[in-house]
């Protein structure tokens, strides 16, 4: 089974700084796009960030792009969501997602809180 165990959250200060890891198991990681969602409390889910696998290229939401980096190890199965500058509207609960042949997997989410 594939298995997303995201971790890094907490609680951060507007302008603050915080990394998230997704840890992914049950699938040959490299061969898988990985992408970042979160949900703010009372909306719809938002697609944050992706990477792909075959060149590494990255896609993000206008609103984070220049502040949150997404990058990849794949030597360790683990893609990782660098959010600098973080704002009281990133507050949330972040998720990593991957879709195995047409199959999507949601890790458990992890909670950021940004203070102002």
């Amino acid at each position: 089974d594939v298995r997303l165990v995201e971790s890094g959250g907490g609680l951060a200060q507007a302008g603050g700084s915080l990394t998230l890891s997704c840890v992914v198991s049950g699938i040959t990681f490299h061969d898988y796009a990985v992408g970042w969602f979160r949900q703010a409390p009372g909306k719809e889910h938002e697609g944050v960030s992706c990477i792909v696998n075959e060149d590494g290229s990255t896609h993000y939401a206008d609103s984070v792009k220049g502040r949150f980096t997404i990058t990849r190890d794949n030597a360790k199965s683990t893609v990782y969501l660098d959010m600098k500058n973080l704002k009281p509207e990133d507050t949330g609960v972040y998720y990593c997602v991957t879709n195995e042949r047409g199959v999507t997997s949601w890790g458990q989410g992890t909670q950021v809180t940004v203070s102002s």
